[in-house]
């Protein structure tokens, strides 16, 4: 959600900044806008695409070496170019640009207008920069000290940069609860919401932690706490290369991340999983290994695809390891009194590692004594950071909005850590655990097995692209793998899409299936087959249109279905890896024949920072 890029030093930054923004645009956004110093602090700004804030400036002076960029997704105020950032203070001398949401807002607006304060837009964030001024005004303070004042008034997230012409040769930076990185360089540096607009010209960065402010001004940079105390930064070094936020040929981002999955399966696997001689590792999980062995019960909050991941673990840590497990939505955690104890491990899965409702979910689980272990695909994110230990899943950069290969990333690092625990609880046999691990090692090569069925799958897309609804059928491993495939047809082409254990058709959906309902069935050989050809029977019975995805050399499901989709045998605790696959190019194909922005799809952000 949102993007926020800056550049300082010695190059011309509204190209550095125009770059990013559109580096960026994979986060979700409906307006974009820059702010310049050059002769004067210069604000353009524009509802819609960043070409199309390009095409505005295109005859404008827009040299100068200090600007920053933002990219809106409205939460305050509907998209236009009013309320698009950046924002000008009433007297014009000092701008913002702001992620997040400042919760008391109201109030801060109603004591501004009294003092005389005006605004252009019905955004939060320009609340947020009059407080600013006014404290400047009125303390006779410079602009850093104005914004570490202002954070003691604002209550909620936000990420901020925030420039005044009476300081040319200075940017203020602040976060809480939103994204911040500073990128390092010769004598210039970079802020953006995420690495990706950085990698290009740094790798060296600093991660900014909540409630610190960053100071840049003249070659400089010293970052403070609120309470004004003077903090030495941590440079870090990217891990990412800039190749891995191309598209590499591919038609999308998307298109390309699926085809990456035997890659980012096996990275997942590396250095943790070796069958050939029974290694089988997690580093983070030693220091609370003997926590996790003896846990009373394991709580997975996560949202979206990241929460399909976690109903997966339940299915593979309660049958492999016997420990009870939980899977909640992190948005509904916090805010029905949940029972948490010292006892109780609190497993968060993110792949941006900064969603918001995960991290308000890990706040209150901290407080409740929980051990807390995190599994994202940011490096230095705030999930990383706020969690007692982790693993990361090393799928590399996910830009299409719709996940895909961070979701098999996620399922992967989870059956490690199922297989761990089961293991070191004596509830998982050696010889099933040795057969699991070679199965382990062969699901990247299998993954691209069923990736060769593209253009079949392209070929059914076709025949249903114009439908109006589908229905998703699993059992066991495979219902979220059916809830996961229904979200990425919504998502993506926009057709509404549901999914349902296949058992519970019969109390409901079954009303909803004729002939011009699409029903996608994942008919894999496992304990659950003998049922799932009968569900098959039913909707045929009914004449919907059956979609199976099923197991190499099947013959039974593939005489009743009208469409099959054969994918490699594996064992029924690895199916999910192998299943979703066709489900991903289903909805890529159906979207990209209904002419839908695949990459971007409306309405939706990629890392949801604010409640």
């Amino acid at each position: 959600m949102c993007g926020i890029v800056a550049y300082v030093g010695h190059r011309d930054a509204c190209p550095i900044v125009l770059k990013g923004l559109k580096r960026l645009e994979y986060r979700g956004y409906d307006s974009a806008g820059i702010a310049l110093m050059n002769g004067g602090l210069n604000v353009y700004k524009k509802k819609g695409k960043v070409a199309e804030l390009e095409a505005f400036i295109a005859d404008q002076d827009v040299h100068g070496h200090i600007g920053m960029g933002h990219t809106r997704w409205a939460t305050h105020g509907e998209p236009n170019d009013v309320n698009a950032h950046p924002h000008y203070s009433t007297s014009g001398s000092i701008a913002i640009i702001h992620n997040g949401i400042i919760e008391n807002y109201a109030a801060l607006k109603t004591l501004l207008i009294s003092k005389g304060h005006t605004f252009q837009s019905e955004t939060d964030s320009e609340v947020f920069i009059n407080l600013i001024e006014d404290i400047r005004t009125n303390s006779h303070c410079s602009l850093a000290e104005a914004v570490r004042l202002a954070l003691h008034e604002v209550v909620g997230a936000y990420a901020i940069v925030v420039l005044s012409k009476e300081d040319p040769n200075q940017l203020v930076a602040a976060r809480k609860g939103s994204p911040l990185v500073v990128g390092v360089g010769e004598g210039e540096f970079f802020l953006a919401s995420d690495a990706t607009p950085i990698i290009e010209y740094t790798s060296d960065v600093v991660y900014v932690n909540d409630y610190e402010i960053v100071v840049i001004k003249d070659g400089e940079m010293e970052i403070r706490t609120k309470e004004d105390v003077k903090q030495t930064p941590y440079i870090q070094r990217l891990e990412m290369a800039l190749e891995s936020i191309e598209k590499g040929g591919y038609e999308h981002f998307m298109l390309k991340e699926i085809f990456e999955q035997p890659r980012s399966i096996l990275d997942s696997m590396r250095g943790r999983l070796i069958a050939e001689n029974g290694h089988l590792m997690m580093g983070g999980l030693r220091e609370y290994e003997n926590k996790f062995v003896n846990a009373e019960r394991i709580i997975i909050v996560a949202c979206g695809t990241s929460w399909h991941a976690g109903l997966v673990a339940e299915y593979l840590i309660e049958d492999l390891a016997r420990i009870p497990v939980e899977v909640e939505y992190a948005s509904e955690f916090r805010y029905r009194n949940p029972i948490i104890s010292e006892r109780d491990i609190v497993l968060a899965i993110s792949q941006s590692g900064e969603t918001a409702d995960t991290l308000a979910a890990i706040e209150l689980a901290k407080s409740k004594g929980a051990t807390i272990f995190g599994i994202c695909n940011v490096v230095g994110s705030s999930i990383a950071r706020a969690t007692d230990a982790g693993a990361y899943t090393h799928a590399g950069p996910e830009i299409g909005v719709a996940s895909t290969k961070a979701f098999t990333a996620q399922v992967t690092v989870l059956t490690l850590i199922a297989m761990i625990l089961g293991s070191k609880r004596g509830t998982l046999e050696t010889t099933k655990l040795r057969q699991l691990m070679v199965e382990m090692e062969n699901i990247p090569s299998k993954v691209e097995q069923a990736l060769q069925l593209d253009k079949q799958i392209q070929n059914i897309s076709d025949i249903f692209k114009n439908a109006t609804n589908f229905l998703y059928l699993g059992r066991g491993y495979n219902f979220p793998v059916a809830l996961e495939g229904a979200l990425k047809l919504k998502e993506i082409s926009y057709i509404h899409a549901e999914g349902y254990p296949a058992a519970e058709m019969k109390h409901g959906p079954i009303a909803l299936i004729d002939e011009n309902m699409p029903v996608v069935v994942i008919a894999t050989k496992d304990s659950s087959y003998e049922k799932i050809v009968s569900n098959v029977q039913e909707v045929r019975a009914r004449k919907g249109k059956v979609i199976a995805i099923v197991t190499e050399g099947d013959t039974t499901i593939p005489a009743m279905a009208d469409y099959v989709i054969e994918i490699p045998e594996t064992c029924e605790h690895l199916t999910p890896l192998l299943s979703v696959i066709p489900l991903q190019l289903l909805s890529y194909h159906i979207a990209v024949m209904r002419g839908c922005n695949v990459d971007q799809p409306r309405n939706l952000a990629k890392s949801v920072t604010v409640e």
